[in-house]
């Protein structure tokens, strides 16, 4: 496993991180096969775990706060988030010092640890003044019960508007973004890396695999692979991936990891990875094998001509605008 700094700053976590959001703990079966599947991230050196108050209705962080219980404190990097609804009163959601509080309280005794080191605003909460909410994560980094925080899902208005007033106001500086990044979805390229990138912000992307149309399981032609998240998936995100422009694209980088001999995980979390402020990647496994298949991609760099291959397939178009 290889490690890079979170942005510009001192805490190093690992370039393949586990997340929880997926987690599947319904049975004991499931939970035997999670807690695996933490230990062997652990063993192989994955040091960063993510996680949220929300995932499984907060069932999430007691389980990784017990899986990972066994190892030293200072080998592992632990992260929450904050924002969408825990409970039916008004107060129960959003990013009000109160909730900010309340939650983070909660998550540290679910985790069972003193101290998270990244604490993410899950989203943007416009009931909400931006100075309350900054002021509020400025506070617990004050406390010593974070020690970074960043946001997740925020525009680059919204992000940049933060920074100024992070700076006007003489709060603790945010240090990372947790966006949706992946070769299907790029909208980070247009503003928000460059942001990062002249702020010192570490970028740490969740669903780098499109919710697993980047695994190869679904193709063209074929049936849904039977217990794949498209066919039990609450909201359908992945259903709505599935289409025909989406599993030609697949069709062809698949050829292109086979030619490499690597999987097509590998190769999408490579592709990931040739950004130098990706800091970490956020990846899901349900299983031991599946975490396997991301590991391997931590160190593995594309040639260049295979990047340009690549670049032909997605056809991506950043949008660009002259002013003036």
């Amino acid at each position: 496993m290889r490690y890079r700094n979170l942005g510009k700053w001192g805490l190093k976590v690992s370039e393949i991180a586990l997340g929880s959001w997926m987690t599947e703990l319904g049975d004991a079966a499931k939970v035997q096969t999670a807690k695996e599947t933490v230990q062997l991230a652990y063993e192989n050196g994955v040091n960063f775990f993510d996680c949220a108050d929300a995932y499984s209705g907060g069932a999430a962080e007691v389980f990784l706060g017990n899986a990972l219980k066994e190892y030293p404190r200072s080998s592992l990097v632990l992260s929450s988030k904050v924002y969408f609804p825990v409970g039916k009163g008004v107060n129960d959601r959003g990013l009000s010092r109160k909730h900010i509080f309340e939650q983070v309280e909660k998550s540290l005794k679910n985790m069972q640890v003193e101290y998270l080191d990244l604490y993410f605003c899950h989203r943007y909460d416009p009931t909400t003044p931006l100075e309350e909410t900054l002021q509020a994560m400025s506070d617990l980094v004050a406390q010593g019960k974070i020690l970074y925080y960043g946001v997740s899902e925020w525009t680059p208005v919204q992000i940049t508007e933060a920074l100024g007033m992070i700076k006007t106001m003489g709060l603790r500086p945010m240090s990372v973004i947790q966006p949706q990044y992946n070769m299907m979805d790029r909208y980070i390229e247009d503003e928000i890396m460059d942001i990062c990138r002249a702020n010192g912000l570490g970028i740490v992307p969740f669903s780098p695999l499109s919710q697993g149309l980047l695994t190869g399981k679904y193709r063209k032609g074929e049936p849904i692979p039977e217990g794949s998240r498209a066919t039990h998936q609450a909201d359908k995100q992945i259903n709505a991936l599935l289409t025909e422009e989406n599993l030609t694209k697949v069709e062809k980088l698949s050829k292109i990891a086979d030619r490499l001999g690597i999987s097509m995980a590998v190769l999408a979390l490579a592709w990931i990875l040739r950004k130098p402020v990706i800091s970490s990647v956020i990846t899901g496994a349900s299983k031991p094998a599946q975490l396997e298949s991301n590991l391997a991609a931590s160190g593995y760099v594309l040639p260049e001509d295979v990047l340009e291959e690549i670049e032909e397939i997605l056809q991506y178009q950043p949008f660009h605008r002259e002013i003036g």
